[in-house]
């Protein structure tokens, strides 16, 4: 009988489930973060447009409950690019919004992250601090509904008592 686990049907599945999380944390990424890490990687080479960053429209889709019929929940603006490095890399994004400039430099991102020597460079100088600043408003977050939180607990009264 077939393997059909993902993860051991396709060898390279690890290093697509961590691509996909690089590509996730530069969808999140602001401008400066993405330019502040590029910076300290201190990439010079080219890189071609092999489809310049240009902007459209998707449409978001909802469930009532998560579980119902699918719905039309309504439209977002993205931005998307892709590029290739010298060395035949090709990255590529798709950011929300109409930011050009970071939709480029976060499919540099990619395609620098997929060639060896400016891996490491890219997880620490870009990914490490989008993935540190999610983490903190996500427990700011946190704090605030645990401030909101009203425990609900029984007294025993005089009267249940027998």
């Amino acid at each position: 009988m077939p393997d059909l686990n993902p993860s051991t049907a396709n060898p390279r599945s690890s290093e697509i489930t961590a691509r996909q999380g690089a590509m996730r944390l530069l969808a999140h990424a602001t401008m400066t973060e993405i330019s502040d890490g590029l910076t300290a990687v201190g990439y010079a080479g080219e890189a071609a447009d092999l489809r310049a960053p240009e902007e459209g429209l998707v449409m978001l889709r909802g469930r009532i409950g998560g579980d119902g019929a699918p719905f039309n929940f309504g439209e977002a603006t993205v931005t998307r690019c892709v590029v290739q490095l010298t060395s035949g890399e090709i990255g590529l994004s798709y950011t929300l919004g109409r930011d050009r400039d970071r939709a480029r430099l976060a499919a540099l991102c990619d395609a620098l992250w997929q060639t060896g020597t400016h891996r490491a460079a890219i997880e620490r100088h870009v990914l490490a601090p989008v993935r540190a600043r999610i983490e903190r408003e996500r427990e700011i977050a946190a704090r605030r509904a645990a401030a909101t939180r009203v425990d609900f607990f029984t007294l025993v009264r005089g009267e249940d008592q027998a």
